[in-house]
């Protein structure tokens, strides 16, 4: 393999993890730009969505595509019974959001540790075949996941940004007190929007099932990786999320071509800690005393 072989093959392996990070940035920033919380167990939603995968794919030969459907949809309702009954009576308290959340977290990996068991499992891709380009034999699963990831990613933008749901969203986001007092029903928009993350989130962990070792503790590294994207892409920025995430992805899988996947991603990472030197608000997010925000 020659080294534009190697740069194109690790360039699109990095961009495929960099759409999977923008899933879980996407949700990560949306929970955080509409109820201004800072959500730890994000990390144990991507690991829920690949657990759930994964005894779906245990118990039928076409239960990988049935994850795919149902890790977010439960994962999803999940979220929002936490909100409703967890987080609610904590909301408005930054501090205290953030202990439960990463009480929430703890609590999930244990009870998934005694469920699931410790010992990391796998399962193989569903999907077999190659695509060719370059004289390489790519893996087509990994296509698959960057098809769907984009695919997701449109429908998010069009339910925010061509429903009602989706304008109460982006209302209550610019101000709470605003979108209350023309009549919008709040507490019902911070419910399905915690709920939406979460699903994004383990939809993110579905698809990446394949592809990684599924084990309790799955989402730890990932979560770090998502808090990072978000700050660099701007804080409340969906768009910035999206970006920040792609970018991370294909430096770090273009640096593995001349360093260890350790090394890469320590580089990747200081690329994007230069980035927040040139524009501290993120790539995408709001100038301070603009009173505009990318979205």
């Amino acid at each position: 393999m020659d080294l534009l072989q190697q740069l194109a093959f690790q360039g699109l392996n990095g961009l495929i993890w960099g759409l999977i990070l923008a899933l879980m940035a996407l949700g990560l920033n949306l929970i955080y730009g509409v109820l201004g919380i800072i959500n730890v167990a994000h990390g144990a939603f991507y690991m829920l969505g690949g657990v759930l995968t994964w005894y779906l794919w245990y118990l039928a030969p076409w239960g990988f595509w049935w994850g795919l459907l149902l890790a977010p949809a439960l994962v999803g309702l999940l979220g929002l019974l936490l909100e409703r009954g967890v987080l609610r009576p904590v909301e408005g308290r930054p501090v205290m959001t953030i202990i439960v959340t990463f009480g929430l977290l703890l609590l999930l990996q244990h009870g998934v540790l005694l469920l699931f068991g410790g010992a990391p499992r796998s399962l193989p891709e569903p999907v077999r075949f190659t695509v060719g380009f370059l004289g390489l034999h790519y893996p087509g699963y990994r296509l698959v996941v960057a098809l769907l990831s984009v695919v997701a990613m449109a429908a998010l933008w069009l339910l925010l940004h061509r429903s009602r749901l989706g304008l109460w969203i982006r209302a209550t986001a610019q101000s709470r007190e605003l979108a209350t007092a023309l009549g919008l029903p709040v507490p019902w928009i911070y419910l399905l929007t915690f709920g939406l993350g979460a699903a994004l989130a383990a939809l993110a962990g579905a698809l990446t099932a394949p592809l990684v070792s599924v084990s309790y503790r799955m989402g730890e590294e990932v979560l770090i990786e998502a808090f990072i994207v978000v700050i660099v892409g701007g804080l409340g920025s969906l768009g910035g999320a999206a970006l920040a995430g792609m970018l991370l992805g294909v430096l770090e899988g273009l640096f593995t071509v001349w360093a260890s996947p350790v090394l890469a991603r320590v580089l990747a990472l200081a690329a994007l800690g230069g980035a927040l030197l040139l524009r501290p608000e993120g790539l995408l997010g709001k100038r301070s005393g603009s009173g505009e925000e990318a979205r």
